[in-house]
C-alpha cells in the first residue's frame, strides 16, 4: 500500500445513497442534493449533514420537516444539477422537470420521479457538526419503477451505482428486526 492525502480519506468511506431533500419554507418548495446521510438504527431515524450554506437549511430549522427522496441512476444529471444551483434563485422542480407530490405528514413535497420518498420530522440539530437528525413518519416506494439502482458519491465528482443484490438474510436472521 502507498500513502494517500489524508484530506481525501473521506472518498474511501463516503456513505450513500445520494438523496434529494425537499423542504417547504411556507411559500415555496425547494430541493437540495446531499451525499452525506446516515441510517441511525433499525428505527426510522436518519441523519443528514447540512448547514447554513444551503438555502434549504433555514426551512429545516424553522419548519422542522422535510422529505428524503431517493433518486435512481436515471436521475443522475438532475441530481447533480440540483446540487450545483441555489434554491434562493431557482425553482428546481421547474428547472429539472420534477413533479412535486403532496405528502400526508409534512408540507415538504415528495418527488414523483424518485424511486422512494420518506417524510420526516426534524428531532435534533447538532450544530457543532452540522448534523440534522430526522424521524421518519411515512415511506413510499415506486415498485413499478424500472430503474432501481441508486447513486453513491465518491466525493471527487464521480459516482458509483448499486448493482447486484446479494442475499444473506438467512445468515443474519438472528440480527434482523421483525418485519424486514
Amino acid at each position: 500500500m502507498k500513502p494517500m492525502p489524508l484530506n481525501q480519506a473521506f472518498t474511501l468511506i463516503e456513505p450513500g445513497p445520494v438523496v434529494l431533500v425537499t423542504t417547504n419554507d411556507g411559500q415555496r418548495d425547494n430541493i437540495m442534493t446531499l451525499s452525506w446521510t446516515m441510517v441511525m438504527d433499525f428505527t426510522p431515524r436518519f441523519a443528514i449533514t447540512t448547514g447554513p450554506w444551503n438555502h434549504s437549511y433555514q426551512a429545516l430549522c424553522e419548519f422542522n420537516e422535510c422529505v428524503i427522496a431517493i433518486p435512481a441512476l436515471d436521475l443522475i444529471d438532475q441530481t447533480v444539477g440540483i446540487g450545483t444551483c441555489s434554491g434562493a434563485v431557482t425553482d428546481k422542480f421547474a428547472k429539472f422537470g420534477l413533479t412535486a407530490i403532496r405528502g400526508k405528514q409534512v408540507a415538504a413535497p415528495l418527488i414523483r420521479e424518485c424511486l422512494a420518498n420518506i417524510e420526516c420530522r426534524v428531532v435534533d440539530i447538532v450544530e457543532q457538526h452540522n448534523i440534522v437528525v430526522l424521524q421518519g413518519l411515512a415511506a413510499y416506494l415506486d415498485d413499478e419503477r424500472e430503474e432501481r439502482r441508486t447513486l453513491h458519491a465518491i466525493g471527487d465528482g464521480t459516482f458509483v451505482a448499486d448493482g447486484v443484490k446479494l442475499d444473506r438474510r438467512q445468515m443474519m436472521e438472528s440480527k434482523l428486526p421483525d418485519g424486514v
